[in-house]
């Protein structure tokens, strides 16, 4: 008998230590998740300045796209939390696909050799960002389930952690682009 309440009793607190350790292993890989959006927003931050220095020398007249570009990276780079650095990235982004407008009429500079790498780089980045918040929010997913399912619901209790947000598109991503011809 005195066997069983031991045994009972060790088979609750691994429980207990199994529960605790997987809230801590969720938690952490949306951390790491968070820094690698974080580290691919700052690989496209960091390409602004040469994007803007191949594109300087064939459009010299459209000081305003070059202003815009270099006012948004300089505001994401001051972004201080993560919610301003996706709003500000997004702003970013904007002003960077404004400056490959531009350069559509500019058949030498779609031309040029460190225009077309830059340009590719970006789109890889993009595609890294892209992924980087799919997975930040399957990992969102996996922790709220186990936040609001039974029996993971009760140990969320136990040790006072709640559903966490998703990291959400902001509002001038999701407009449709406008086409005409």
């Amino acid at each position: 008998m005195i066997l069983w309440i031991i045994g009972l009793l060790i088979l609750i607190v691994l429980i207990f230590i199994v529960y605790y350790n997987r809230f801590v292993t969720l938690e952490n890989r949306i951390d790491n998740s968070l820094s690698q959006i974080d580290v691919q927003l700052k690989k496209r931050s960091d390409l602004v300045p040469n994007l803007i220095n191949s594109v300087k020398g064939y459009v010299k007249h459209e000081r305003g796209v070059m202003t815009e570009v270099t006012k948004a990276r300089k505001e994401f780079m001051g972004a201080k939390n993560f919610q301003s650095k996706v709003q500000k990235g997004a702003a970013l982004q904007s002003a960077i696909g404004s400056l490959f407008a531009i350069a559509e009429n500019y058949p030498q500079l779609k031309a040029n050799e460190n225009f077309l790498q830059l340009q590719q780089e970006l789109a890889a980045i993009e595609d890294k960002v892209a992924y980087a918040r799919q997975h930040y929010n399957d990992s969102i997913l996996v922790y709220n389930n186990l936040t609001k399912r039974f029996p993971g619901v009760t140990f969320a209790s136990i040790y006072r952690k709640s559903a966490k947000k998703y990291l959400e598109i902001p509002v001038e991503e999701k407009a449709v682009p406008k086409v005409s011809f």
